[in-house]
């Protein structure tokens, strides 16, 4: 049966507040491991009005004390803005706190703008051709093979994902035999193409024997089609103000989108967002079953941004009764 996972950012909606924003990803998280999650990682963004898990290492710290079992990790860390021992320091701390819960997923974009990457990492900057070399350091610092010692982090053995919303990842994943995770929730086209890569030339390694994949999906479940795909405009709302670049918090839902969109801008969206699922149980059920099937994953990452927070709950807890064998 696969696996069902969580993946949020923290989202900050239209008359909220980062604080409130991150209390109720806590709730969420509390939420899944008790319906049966496997999961529940956190993405780093930044110079977002939408998202505040920019600090993403310590609000995976904020979640993992606030839960018990559920595994804790980042959907990921964009790699290029860190120094690979501070990452590191970073998640041998999380591991030694947590220990056997914690994740790293490694992306190697910016999640941002190019303004805000420069103020982040400065001259160092990296636009991600270097991140091989960066992985391996990282990897090196845990392994205990840097003269510069990573202290906590050496010696521990946090599982590593490749991330990725292209085939660069999947190849580099296959040929270290690590395990592979996909944004299938904004990359839809690639989707394919690239799992179809990782499988093709996977390699097994000390870390993996076979390929092991994690596809992202939006999935807005309710308990009628109707009002999932009411819950499913504040979504869209969001990636039109990405398109239009003028973007703000998560939007309340709208009855409908016709008149806020042009039609160029909602065959844009549909290229971003085509991989959705949003219905109510039975349609949720049956898309996901052909979205499994189609994909041949290991594990389903469930994204929802949903403004009302029950709301949000609602539709998590749907699609794990869905999942139950």
């Amino acid at each position: 049966m696969v696996k069902l996972s969580v993946l949020d950012v923290a989202p900050i909606v239209v008359g909220g507040t980062p604080a409130e924003s991150l209390r109720n990803s806590l709730d969420l998280a509390r939420n899944a491991e008790k319906w049966g999650y496997t999961r529940f990682w956190l993405a780093e963004h930044h110079n977002s009005p939408s998202i505040a898990s920019s600090a993403t290492s310590v609000v995976i710290g904020h979640v993992a004390a606030g839960t018990s079992t559920i595994r804790v990790g980042a959907g990921g860390i964009m790699l290029p803005n860190h120094a690979p021992l501070v990452i590191a320091e970073q998640f041998g701390t999380l591991e030694a706190l947590y220990p056997g819960r914690i994740d790293l997923g490694l992306g190697r974009a910016p999640g941002t703008d190019q303004r805000t990457a420069y103020a982040i990492r400065g001259s160092r900057g990296s636009d991600g051709h270097d991140f091989p070399d960066q992985l391996e350091e990282l990897r090196a610092y845990f392994s205990g093979t840097m003269p510069v010692r990573a202290i906590p982090g050496e010696g521990t053995s946090i599982p590593i994902w490749l991330l990725g919303s292209s085939d660069f990842s999947a190849r580099l994943a296959a040929r270290l035999g690590l395990p592979f995770g996909f944004a299938g929730h904004f990359s839809p086209n690639q989707l394919l193409p690239a799992l179809e890569i990782y499988h093709r030339n996977f390699q097994p390694s000390k870390v993996l024997a076979e390929p092991y994949t994690i596809v992202a999906v939006n999935v807005i479940a309710a308990d009628t089609d109707e009002e999932a795909k009411r819950l499913a405009t504040s979504g869209q709302q969001l990636f039109l103000s990405f398109i239009r670049n003028n973007p703000g918090p998560l939007p309340a839902p709208v009855d409908t989108m016709d008149g806020l969109w042009t039609e160029q801008e909602k065959a844009a969206l549909q290229q971003t967002l085509g991989s959705s699922i949003i219905g109510g149980p039975e349609t949720v059920k049956a898309k996901l079953q052909r979205f499994i099937t189609d994909t041949r994953a290991n594990e389903i990452m469930a994204v929802a941004h949903i403004y009302d927070h029950q709301a949000r709950l609602r539709s998590y807890e749907l699609l794990a009764e869905l999942i139950k064998p």
